[in-house]
């Protein structure tokens, strides 16, 4: 049998014909770098800096078993591996000069991954993420349904989705804030909305999702304003979103929550969403140790 062997590519398109068949194979799973590589490939490589992405895919036997991406931030992105996988991607990593901010990935890779960077370069790991993903299962709509309706959001929105999204990337301590300036590069330009509006027509909750990819859409953000919740609006707008993915087809539909947060976790459960694993997220840390 031949060995593992790690190739990288900075050639989105090249690397999504060898690797797309196993990203496709596990969609729910692999919903992050569906939706990421599928951006980098249609936007193109100015518009987003693909050009300067890294892009690795590990085969053993002849098939692809693993794959990351490191995009300008170098925040390294992977699919599960095992330890002794982790290992020899930190070890040929640090031998081909790369300096990584950070790594995110299921628990168990991220964490194994974090320790053997550690390892090999001395930068110590520091949780700064996680998150428990979701997958559909029978939608089961909350009773009773609150007062009002669904509502595709549409141009006229714009400046509301704007404003939302800024208090969401905010509320949940996202980095960069995003406003009008920043909105065209943000992770919610291509997102599609969908408000729940009170009877008289004012928006009062919003759930966002991603384009299909691989039969996956992923449900995100979901965001009720503070002094609005508690009255059933998140679960109605995302049982508006997550039927819209079934309509259109999606035999994935996905979605990421805090796992320290027990109200909307409780609240995915109860319309359908089952747990599929956590996910985390390490920065590195480069600092020398003081001098004793």
């Amino acid at each position: 049998m031949r060995p593992d062997v790690w190739y990288l590519t900075h050639d989105v398109d090249d690397f999504f014909t060898r690797a797309g068949d196993f990203l496709r194979s596990r969609p729910a799973l692999h919903n992050t770098p569906l939706t990421v590589i599928e951006k980098l490939r249609t936007r193109g490589a100015d518009a987003n800096g693909a050009t300067s992405t890294v892009f690795g895919r590990l085969e053993s036997g002849g098939e692809v078993r693993a794959i990351f991406y490191r995009p300008p931030s170098h925040r390294l992105t992977l699919t599960t591996l095992s330890l002794r996988q982790a290992d020899t991607l930190a070890a040929h990593l640090t031998d081909l000069g790369h300096r990584l901010s950070g790594v995110l990935a299921d628990h168990d890779t991220a964490t194994a991954f974090a320790e053997t960077w550690q390892r090999h370069t001395g930068a110590a790991p520091v949780p700064n993420w996680r998150a428990r993903l979701y997958r559909l299962g029978t939608l089961t709509p909350p009773q009773p349904r609150p007062d009002g309706g669904g509502r595709v959001a549409d141009a006229q929105d714009h400046e509301q989705l704007i404003r939302w999204c800024g208090e969401f990337a905010a509320a949940v301590g996202e980095t960069p804030s995003v406003d009008a300036d920043s909105w065209a590069d943000s992770r919610f330009a291509d997102k599609h909305f969908t408000f729940w509006e009170a009877p008289d027509g004012t928006p009062v909750s919003m759930a966002g999702s991603t384009s299909m990819v691989g039969g996956m859409i992923r449900v995100d953000p979901v965001y009720t304003p503070a002094h609005l919740r508690g009255r059933g609006y998140a679960g109605a707008v995302t049982v508006e979103v997550s039927r819209a993915a079934l309509t259109a087809g999606a035999t994935d539909v996905v979605l990421f929550a805090n796992p320290a947060n027990p109200t909307s976790n409780a609240l995915y459960q109860r319309i359908g969403y089952a747990p599929v694993t956590d996910f985390t997220g390490y920065d590195f840390s480069y600092d020398a140790p003081e001098a004793g």
